[in-house]
């Protein structure tokens, strides 16, 4: 339920993002020059923090759906006998938990890098 609510509120930061400071600028591949120097004020946060929250809803989503044919299952059914499509359920969520919190880690250098006055990028 929480990873439902946390994308209008990833939609509404995005959307947000597009108003202040004369918009976010960066593409969608939010490229470390453009996204640190390019725009000095707060439309590229609330672009990263929107990206936060869709990453964290698809991960919580992604538990749920793997969490489901586990708990509501048969108890005659193994998991050795389910269906194709629930074990590339399994496979797609694995790869989306182990590679969402990657992204969100490089986000974040994104946000610090000008805040802290680091040089990461």
């Amino acid at each position: 339920n929480l990873s439902f609510w946390l994308l209008p509120t990833a939609m509404f930061l995005i959307l947000d993002s597009a108003f202040v400071d004369m918009g976010c600028g960066t593409s969608w591949t939010v490229y470390p020059p453009l996204s640190t120097l390019g725009h000095p004020g707060s439309s590229v946060d609330l672009a990263i923090f929107s990206l936060h929250c869709a990453g964290l809803s698809s991960i919580l989503g992604g538990i749920n759906f793997m969490c489901t044919p586990k708990n509501l299952r048969n108890s005659s059914i193994s998991l050795k006998h389910m269906t194709l499509f629930v074990w590339t359920v399994f496979v797609t969520v694995f790869l989306l938990v182990l590679s969402l919190p990657v992204l969100a880690g490089a986000i974040t250098m994104l946000l610090t890098d000008p805040k802290f006055k680091y040089s990461l990028f």
